[in-house]
């Protein structure tokens, strides 16, 4: 699996920073973000469990450009 790199938030300092890549083969987006506290959290499970195998993490709003092109590039990955 080889992930492209969209963009890392621009408002840190280039090290542990939310990030985000798209997997092309797999047409999926994947997303590093900061861990949750345990209120958002409670508010999340008001709409079902997590599985073990998921896990909710956030990000800042100014992301949203980086998570639009890496939507349209798992777009077009999964159109070829």
């Amino acid at each position: 699996m080889t992930l492209r790199f969209i963009a890392k938030d621009p408002n840190t300092d280039g090290a542990n920073c939310p990030t985000v890549w798209v997997d092309e083969e797999r047409q999926e987006i994947v997303i590093q973000g900061w861990k949750v506290d345990e209120a958002t959290r409670t508010d999340c499970l008001t709409t079902g469990p997590i599985p073990d195998s998921e896990d909710v993490v956030r990000l800042p709003a100014r992301m949203v450009a980086a998570i639009r092109e890496a939507c349209n590039v798992a777009d077009r990955s999964a159109v070829q």
